[in-house]
């Protein structure tokens, strides 16, 4: 098990400080961003470089919110040639930093379409090699899959979230089959990953910012896809939903 000590003390922020988490989270991502961009326009960026700032970027927003990690279980050889999917559980917008500090590897977040029209951050992330797969438009999906499976064959690790949204309570909702799906087109290691207790430091569609939270990241035993089709979805599926909870302790989050 390994710890990632930041602070032991446990509090509600004030409406001062939770301003001032929110101002500087939104100060530390348009800072990274731009050294992003900066080093894209002057041709010195390369994956190193983002997968630095990256976790540069999540620990100093994990240091705002005082957050105290732990990471239990294995963790697979990312760089041994297969494509990896981590498909995690989703309780908070803490979920990509937690899991961007807590595992290596060239991770990269499978990101919702309307996040590259953001100022900055959007193009932060297509420069940073952040993938995306619209399966709204037939054409476009194709090449975006094409797209992420050449990313994942170049050793890009993908996350991404089957509940599709957050969970109020910690505990699993139910699954979105486009992660699947990509999974068994890119015959990917499926890596579930479910962090515990993530869901107090910023609970779900409020403001409450919970300070000095334990946060328990437990890696599970990875499902290879190779030689599953489509056929084998559901299953795969329940596969996946089975690993998650019993990661999370039989659907209950602590």
């Amino acid at each position: 098990m390994i710890r990632l000590k930041m602070n032991p003390l446990t509090e509600s922020a004030t409406l001062l400080r939770r301003a001032g988490v929110v101002l500087g989270s939104v100060g530390l991502t348009a800072l990274y961003s731009l050294l992003i961009l900066l080093r894209a326009l002057f041709g010195r960026l390369n994956r190193p470089i983002v997968d630095q700032y990256c976790r540069e970027w999540s620990a100093a927003l994990l240091r705002l919110v005082r957050a105290s990690l732990a990471v239990r279980g294995a963790v697979p050889d990312f760089g041994d040639g297969r494509r990896y999917i981590i498909m995690c559980t989703h309780a908070s917008h803490y979920d990509i930093p937690v899991t961007f500090v807590s595992l290596p590897g060239s991770i990269r977040m499978l990101a919702k379409k309307e996040l590259f029209s953001i100022p900055l951050l959007g193009h932060a992330m297509r420069a940073g090699e952040f993938p995306s797969v619209d399966r709204s438009n037939r054409q476009r999906a194709v090449e975006d899959l094409n797209r992420a499976r050449a990313m994942m064959e170049s050793g890009i690790v993908l996350w991404a979230a089957p509940e599709g949204t957050r969970s109020p309570d910690g505990k699993l909702l139910s699954f979105k089959k486009g992660c699947f799906h990509l999974a068994l087109d890119t015959e990917a290691v499926i890596v579930p990953v479910a962090i515990r207790g993530i869901h107090r430091v910023l609970p779900a569609r409020t403001w409450q910012i919970n300070l000095g939270q334990p946060v328990d990241v437990r890696v599970g035993t990875p499902l290879d896809t190779a030689g599953k089709t489509k056929a084998d979805l559901e299953e795969v599926m329940t596969d996946v939903r089975g690993r998650l909870e019993e990661l999370l302790g039989n659907g209950e989050a602590e």
